[in-house]
């Protein structure tokens, strides 16, 4: 098996439009059309050759169930199931995400590799890294 790319990820949310707003307004993704077929509530959104696709749970309390959550130990190291992208200016990011009202719960911080990384929640607790690598 040759694996090509990286195409998405899928996260189950409790509400569609919360999270919509999360991921267009603070990260910068785009909503991008999804199959005409999908009669069940989401969103589909691509940045930099990616994408997330969000499924809206049908069944209240679903998307806890699935992500309920981790300890501020885990979160301040990452230490949990995330997603991550590359920025190119973390400083620039943490600003941006101060102005949007996003705490970050870890970071930054030193990898060990040569990369600077934080960590964020998207609305559903969901864990997002934004990384840089060092010059």
């Amino acid at each position: 098996m040759n694996i090509r790319k990286a195409d998405h990820v899928s996260l189950l949310v409790a509400n569609t439009e919360r999270s919509l707003q999360f991921y267009t307004q603070v990260l910068g993704m785009q909503e991008i059309p999804r199959p005409k077929n999908f009669d069940f509530p989401g969103a589909w959104l691509t940045k930099a050759n990616f994408q997330i696709h969000l499924i809206g749970e049908e069944v209240e309390g679903r998307a806890k169930q699935v992500n309920p959550g981790y300890h501020a130990d885990e979160l301040a190291r990452g230490r949990g199931t995330h997603v991550a992208f590359e920025v190119d200016d973390l400083e620039a990011a943490m600003q941006h995400l101060r102005e949007q009202g996003v705490e970050i719960v870890g970071g930054p911080r030193p990898r060990g590799d040569g990369v600077q990384q934080m960590y964020i929640c998207d609305p559903d607790g969901y864990i997002v890294e934004l990384f840089v690598w060092e010059s």
